[in-house]
């Protein structure tokens, strides 16, 4: 089974958690065990579960490369966007790179799936389902069988109430009355799922754009079209079939959603009183949360921001995080994370906690001078070409302009003080260093 993974989307509706650098699925609210994973790496977990041998490729933006290597590993397989073109010219490239890249043949199925909705194991079983109905339509979509008429999702209408049937047509998000004459039609929920053979997209790719091979497309990758997947390929493809799919489904796209999946009302350092209610707190600050006589309500606390929301009102945040957002505090490294602390007038402190065994890129700054004080663990760094030992309590001064890394032998943590004129994230240059360790 060869399955597309589309990560996609910012951090506005589960701020402060979430942010442009990690979004939701990269937040840890579910359990597996007695540790907190996040939505994709249950995900990536129940598709092996469900089929060991699948193929699972994600494709994404540049930005969120370092949290899916962070927390599936270095191994596992991603089509890097270099820019945001929408779904079409992102599922073309990833095809583009299972066809090319990765040696997929053209009559495999591909099935195409979100990464971020809340299912259990059926779900990757119908996934799996899917693939192998592929061929006998040039679609096959997956239909959510509806548990209300809802008014936040498109339909579609199959000629039958088989478990599979030919589509009839598409409705875009109706309104409450016009859902329900969908719901005694058979009509299901569109949740942009779909199956394909290979070769049969790729046939319509090259309609479409014009590219000769996976990396012909990434070079040019700017000049295509912004355009979705329904526009360019659904809505004007007559061989379509639809599976039906019963199980559970859940869009978890507000905090008001996220919470009735949580298995935890409690992440981090929090309590609650005993006339607290459906109240959820989720806190990644230091300092700890007293929570008082409050009902349904959602505490989430970060570097980022403080959300203090009644859990329904929770869904209409947006607009007004956009006003408030400030630059990202957080975010998830292959190497481990960053947490900026303070920002002041021409300085900045942050921590980097780093895994064992990995290291940061070697790179050097022209605008600003570092100081790294390490905190806990040992292992080395590198300045200008010259390796030193380090360990709790060694101190590091790196002159802008010099070239630098830090190599963790055991897990590390670091305090990063930055001093200079320009501290900007553009003030990076890259260079090659060995083989990680």
């Amino acid at each position: 089974m060869n399955i597309i993974l589309l990560s996609g989307g910012s951090g506005k509706r589960l701020w402060p958690l979430s942010n442009d650098v990690r979004s939701k699925q990269f937040i840890k609210l579910f359990k597996n065990g007695d540790k907190h994973e996040s939505m994709v790496q249950r995900v990536y977990r129940q598709i092996k579960r469900v089929d060991k041998d699948a193929t699972v490729t994600i494709a994404t933006s540049k930005s969120q490369v370092p949290a899916i290597h962070n927390q599936l590993g270095e191994d596992v397989s991603v089509c890097v966007e270099p820019m945001r073109r929408d779904t079409f010219p992102a599922i073309v490239l990833a095809a583009a790179y299972l066809h090319d890249e990765m040696g997929v043949k053209d009559d495999e199925p591909v099935v195409v799936c979100p990464v971020d909705p809340y299912v259990d194991d059926s779900y990757y079983e119908a996934v799996e389902q899917l693939g192998k109905l592929a061929g006998q339509a040039n679609l096959t979509l997956m239909g959510i069988e509806p548990t209300y008429p809802s008014e936040k999702y498109g339909y579609i209408i199959p000629e039958s109430k088989d478990k599979v049937s030919p589509v009839k047509e598409f409705k875009e998000k109706p309104d409450r009355a016009t859902a329900e004459k969908y719901l005694e039609q058979g009509a299901v929920w569109n949740a942009g799922i779909f199956a394909f053979k290979l070769s049969y997209l790729m046939e319509k790719a090259h309609e479409l754009i014009d590219f000769e091979n996976y990396q012909d497309l990434y070079n040019k990758y700017d000049k295509c079209e912004k355009i979705s997947f329904d526009y360019a390929v659904v809505e004007k493809e007559s061989s379509i079939n639809v599976l039906r799919y019963k199980g559970e489904w859940r869009d978890v796209g507000t905090w008001n959603m996220m919470s009735e999946v949580m298995a935890d009302n409690v992440i981090g350092n929090a309590t609650l009183d005993d006339t607290t209610t459906n109240t959820h707190v989720i806190n990644e600050l230091d300092i700890p949360i007293l929570v008082m006589g409050a009902h349904d309500m959602v505490v989430a606390a970060s570097g980022d921001g403080i959300l203090v929301a009644d859990k329904e009102q929770s869904g209409y945040m947006k607009p007004y995080v956009e006003k408030i957002a400030t630059d990202v505090r957080y975010a998830d490294k292959s190497w481990g994370s960053y947490q900026i602390i303070s920002v002041g007038e021409n300085n900045l402190v942050a921590k980097a906690t780093m895994k064992a065994g990995h290291r940061m890129s070697y790179h050097s700054h022209d605008f600003r001078e570092e100081v790294w004080t390490i905190l806990s663990g040992v292992g080395r760094v590198v300045v200008d070409g010259i390796e030193k030992a380090i360990q709790p309590g060694s101190v590091i001064t790196l002159p802008a302009g010099s070239k630098h890394t830090i190599i963790a032998r055991t897990n590390l943590s670091v305090l990063e003080t930055q001093i200079g004129s320009d501290i900007s994230v553009s003030d990076k240059s890259s260079y090659e260093f060995g083989s990680k360790e």
